[in-house]
């Protein structure tokens, strides 16, 4: 069955219909608007990200499933990057009239599992025809206590600047995937991140973070925005990036070069004081995730790179960039 069988009002029913209940939630899909209910003593936080085929998601190289977790994931990682715990999460979606109901099925089933996965409730959006391509917009709520949501702009010279996980795993992905390889660990980092939402949560509740950001654009653009935020210059120490080893083995020729500016690894960027590094790898070995110390912040302005053998490093490019 295509869409265009079972209709805009048909398509929202079906998905109505795998949509786990809330208390949080007083009137859900089917009005006009959501009706939800606060926690008291919480903010809440709003993000919104749009993913579009042929710019950020090609069909030949994923199944709706994997898609459908990856919408929500990159949203997710922005209420991570704050501190904030997801609740809930408005989809918006264009799908040419020809796309099989099995599609759409299945890229419900894996948003909706990834929701389930965080806590978060799907609690309305909008969907219509496209002439061209497949559109994605998911906009994403969390909550937090108002002193412990995490800002980029508290980074102070001395900090130690630290990441999670390991980088360039998603880059060196969506190279194996455009030469025709669909699976392995740097495919899977690509199509299915995690957001490392159990870590900024862990992270914000400590209070030892002074700044913080998902690396969405790669780690030398995203602690450019800290940095652009907080006032402040960095060194990152290249020696200290923590690379997977099928990374270092796909990219061995250069091991920097898509660490600092591939993008799309989700993992959360931070600085914190000097003296607590070995708190914050606590808090996150809790929730699960490896912690590295890649650098310092520095008073002024710019970011330097060190390489191993402390000459300076100059990265073919900075990160993604929509428009540059």
């Amino acid at each position: 069955m295509k869409l265009a069988e079972l209709g805009e009002f048909g398509l929202i029913d079906r998905i109505k219909a795998h949509v786990a209940a809330s208390p949080s939630v007083l009137l859900g899909i089917g009005d006009d608007a959501a009706a939800l209910v606060p926690t008291e003593g919480f903010v809440t936080l709003i993000t919104s990200d749009m993913l579009l085929e042929g710019v950020h998601f090609d069909l030949s190289f994923c199944d709706p499933r994997t898609l459908g977790r990856k919408s929500l994931s990159v949203n997710l990682s922005d209420v991570a990057a704050m501190g904030a715990r997801p609740r809930h999460f408005l989809l918006g979606v264009a799908l040419p009239k020809d796309v099989p109901l099995k599609f759409m099925d299945g890229f419900m089933a894996g948003m909706l599992e990834q929701a389930e996965r965080f806590g978060a409730t799907l609690v309305g959006g909008d969907t219509c025809a496209s002439k061209g391509g497949l559109a994605i917009s998911v906009t994403a709520l969390g909550e937090q206590h108002p002193e412990l949501v995490l800002k980029r702009s508290g980074a102070r010279p001395g900090d130690l600047v630290c990441v999670t996980g390991t980088v360039g795993d998603a880059a060196a992905g969506l190279n194996l995937l455009m030469r025709g390889e669909r699976e392995g660990f740097l495919v899977s980092r690509q199509l299915d991140p995690t957001p490392r939402v159990e870590a900024g949560i862990a992270l914000a509740a400590a209070g030892c973070v002074t700044a913080m950001i998902d690396v969405s654009d790669g780690v030398l653009q995203d602690l450019g925005h800290i940095c652009e935020m907080s006032g402040v210059g960095a060194r990152l120490e290249l020696a200290k990036l923590p690379l997977s080893d099928e990374y270092l083995s796909e990219c061995a020729e250069d091991p920097f070069a898509l660490a600092l500016s591939g993008g799309e690894d989700y993992e959360l960027l931070f600085c914190i004081p000097e003296g607590r590094d070995a708190e914050a790898l606590e808090v996150c070995a809790r929730a699960g995730v490896p912690v590295s110390v890649i650098g310092t912040v520095t008073a002024g302005s710019g970011i330097e790179l060190a390489a191993p053998d402390g000459t300076p490093y100059r990265a073919p490019r900075r990160g993604f960039d929509h428009f540059a």
